[in-house]
């Protein structure tokens, strides 16, 4: 048999020569045709300072492009129920693979969605109770606090054939509890909050946000109703009239010739103000709410969500209730105990969805928990739980900050599980600030130099020795250590928590100083949240500033959202001698061909729509009128295209001096966004920027503590000095500053630190130090403690 001997190794399969992802010409906000090279199956960090185009080079080009090119991929009748994606601008983009998204949005803040549901894990909860549970009361549905129960009988007509009308009974069996409606609370209104009960309504008793007493539709409906008194104070009201007013039936009735339904105010408040999440309202509906309602565990449930048929079936005598209120890590104990051969595939399914939780860093949560309640880095995790068992290889995963709102001693964990994705050989694409974090990555991309206009290019590509030599800004403070204050201040007072026990917390006492610079800290879910919004946030004089999103259309901008377009409109309409309102792109100044928005969006059905800047007002989003009225010399839309520094300086002073817009642009320039452009839609900002336009609003709040949940989120390394920066400037001025957070330059900083532990859930809940940084790091008798004294190298 003839053996060849030729020692020449055979070339290269074509398959193998794509293992880069190719970007050319990336152009999306901010980028200035950036072309990059992103080895595959490697992990890169992509890095620089907030608002530098990480996020449009990541999110906004890569995954966008993936995404929509696996939607297209469907027919055109499936596309028709996606969101529709439009192609990034960008000219090249090769080498693609799928893309798997895991952001930072917010869960969903509905009332209905706890961390169950927004996992697999509450549904297949739900199959196994209705499977295993005694007695048995039904399906799965029977289990769900989303479903109600229906019982419905009559005759029905089927349209085949003949057409035969049948009589039919309809039930369905639904875990919802009828109280509540699976809400897990009971509201009850103080009427005092509602109206004031020694006027009439006629002179505007009526006290609910919306209900205006000068000829309105929301009041005429009760003053021409015929079934009240407009003149009566409602004092001396009859038990009848009284009953019509706040708890009557909807009944049709004539207002003016115009056929309306009228309804008691009770029924209608509930239906416009508490059928909505909390987190979703305007801030003056939402101080309504919060003075005018109180909400208690439902009586009937428990506070469960679950009927009694739900909760009466068990499985060795804990029911599902039992089991979502458990602690998941708990909860996955108690599942691996079952050993039910017919169920096999599922429990083996949800003890790996339950162990993913826990290897996560998330089992101290609970499967009742509201979703809304998550902090941004909770929500992440949770969305990651789905991708960890997955066998899937050749993906791209996307990350962005996954070790926001993570301790020092939970990033480790978070490291190992980036790695673990891509040792199974899966692109991983991570958007991140931490050093800890940017020094695992096989490649790093650094943007930059700046932010917003002066940002969008790449600035250093390659290790992360080659970023630690290179003299980038990220490269420059990449070993920054923040040093223990010398001194820190004298409190001049303090603030007493006595036997707070909200969520996990062990009844709780603790003196917070005031007048200097607190750090609460602690490993995730160890119950720092709970301790600081639970029971200090909701004080008089305390300016709450949390890490809820920020809302906004593309209508929105920095100048609408800060308030600052109010004093500039004013400024305007005195100077020309017309009404403020002109000078609103969303009201009477608008471009009537766009409807001020500056671009006509044309509507493809399941094609990506298409938005063309309006030819009639050249994307300035106002009437050609309007531009005619000056102010210093420039017009409306002039003052809107400034960036934050160049409109401080012009209404700092001269002919367009307006102390007012001046107060509100020291602000955002004090926080470090004098780059940012007056009229730039808030949709287009990055993670980081909105986080601290929402620290610049809150600042003109007046209050003397302000408390912060974890602002360093989304701040390069640069950014925290200056926030440090403007805490300091925030205490000398006489507040106290209570933050919250994990970022070991801001405890360094700090002048008495809180430490809660030592775990997370019921492992923590209690205080295991208070003191100065300088006793934490000596002492180094908690997770926080060992940290520290690493950071500051003690």
């Amino acid at each position: 048999m003839a053996m060849r001997s030729d020692t020449q190794s055979p070339a290269p399969h074509t398959a193998d020569s794509h293992d880069l992802i190719r970007v050319h010409g990336a152009r999306v906000n901010n980028l200035k045709d950036v072309s990059i090279e992103i080895p595959k199956r490697r992990l890169t960090v992509f890095t620089g300072v907030s608002g530098s185009g990480k996020s449009s080079l990541v999110f906004g080009t890569i995954a966008a492009e993936s995404q929509r090119l696996i939607n297209e991929t469907y027919s055109a009748f499936v596309q028709g129920f996606m969101p529709a994606l439009a192609r990034p601008e960008v000219d090249v983009l090769e080498g693609l693979t799928t893309a798997i998204i895991v952001d930072q949005q917010r869960m969903g803040a509905d009332a209905r969605s706890t961390v169950g549901t927004a996992t697999d894990a509450g549904a297949m909860l739900r199959i196994l109770f209705s499977r295993l549970g005694q007695p048995h009361i039904g399906s799965p549905n029977a289990f769900s606090f989303n479903v109600a129960s229906v019982r419905a009988s009559g005759a029905i007509t089927v349209e085949r054939g003949a057409g035969k009308t049948v009589r039919q009974t309809f039930t369905r069996t639904g875990g919802m509890c009828p109280r509540c409606e699976g809400r897990g609370t009971a509201s009850e209104i103080d009427l005092s909050q509602l109206f004031d009960d020694s006027k009439s309504l006629a002179e505007g008793a009526i006290t609910v946000p919306g209900y205006k007493s000068d000829g309105h539709w929301t009041v005429r409906i009760f003053t021409e109703s015929g079934f009240l008194d407009p003149e009566k104070p409602i004092r001396d009201y009859t038990e009848t009239e009284l009953h019509d007013l706040l708890h009557r039936e909807p009944t049709k009735v004539k207002v003016n010739g115009i056929n309306l339904t009228y309804e008691g105010l009770i029924p209608k408040v509930q239906k416009s103000f508490l059928a909505k999440d909390r987190e979703a309202m305007q801030p003056h509906i939402r101080a309504f709410v919060d003075r005018a309602v109180t909400f208690t565990a439902c009586p009937e449930c428990g506070g469960t969500r679950l009927s009694e048929a739900a909760r009466s079936s068990r499985i060795g005598g804990v029911n599902i209730a039992d089991a979502c209120a458990m602690q998941i890590s708990d909860l996955a104990a108690w599942v691996g105990g079952l050993d039910e051969p017919s169920v096999a595939p599922l429990l083996t399914t949800l003890r790996g969805t339950l162990d993913s939780f826990v290897e996560i860093g998330l089992g101290y949560l609970s499967l009742d928990r509201s979703s809304g309640t998550l902090s941004g880095g909770e929500a992440q995790r949770v969305k990651m739980i789905r991708h960890l068992g997955s066998s899937l290889t050749d993906t791209t995963y996307v990350f962005d900050e996954p070790t926001t709102g993570l301790h020092p001693h939970d990033i480790q964990r978070m490291n190992n599980l980036l790695l673990r994705l891509r040792d199974k050989g899966n692109t991983v694409l991570v958007v991140e600030h931490k050093p800890e974090t940017i020094a695992i990555a096989d490649h790093v991309v650094d943007l930059g130099p700046a932010a917003g206009a002066a940002g969008g290019t790449v600035c250093f590509e390659g290790t992360v020795e080659g970023l630690r030599a290179g003299g980038t800004l990220t490269g420059r403070h990449f070993d920054d250590r923040a040093a223990l204050k010398e001194k820190v201040r004298t409190p001049t007072g303090e603030l007493e928590v006595r036997g707070a026990a909200a969520h996990n917390l062990r009844d709780v006492d603790v003196d917070i100083p005031l007048g200097v610079l607190t750090v609460v800290t602690g490993v995730a879910g160890s119950g720092k949240s709970s301790l600081i919004h639970g029971s200090v946030s909701g004080r008089d004089g305390v300016v709450s500033i949390d890490q809820g999103a920020i809302r906004g259309s593309r209508r929105s901008n920095p100048a609408t959202y800060t308030g600052l377009l109010d004093p500039i409109r004013k400024a305007f309409a005195k100077a020309n001698g017309v009404k403020p309102a002109l000078f609103s792109a969303n009201s009477e100044g608008a471009c009537p061909n766009c409807n001020g928005a500056g671009v006509i969006h044309t509507d493809l059905a399941m094609m990506a729509g298409v938005a063309t800047t309006c030819e009639e007002c050249e994307g300035k989003r106002f009437e050609t009128s309007v531009l005619d009225y000056h102010l210093g010399g420039r017009d409306i839309s002039e003052v809107l295209a400034m960036s934050v520094t160049e409109a401080e300086e012009f209404f700092g002073a001269g002919a367009a001096r307006t102390p007012a817009a001046h107060a509100v642009l020291k602000r955002l320039a004090d926080i470090g966004l004098g780059y940012l452009s007056l009229g730039q839609p808030l949709t287009t900002l990055s993670g980081g920027e909105r986080q601290r336009l929402k620290l610049a609003t809150h600042m003109a709040e007046k209050g003397g503590v302000y408390v912060l949940d974890e602002p360093t989120a989304g701040l390069h390394l640069a950014d925290v000095e200056q926030l440090l920066g403007l805490l300091d400037r925030l205490v000398d001025s006489g507040k106290s500053v209570i933050v919250v957070e994990h970022h070991q330059a801001v405890m360094a900083h700090a002048d008495w630190i809180i430490d809660l532990g030592p775990g997370a859930g019921h492992d923590g809940g209690r205080i295991v130090f208070e003191g100065t940084p300088a006793d934490l790091v000596a002492a180094r008798s908690t997770l926080t403690g060992e940290h520290l004294a690493a950071y500051v190298g003690a």
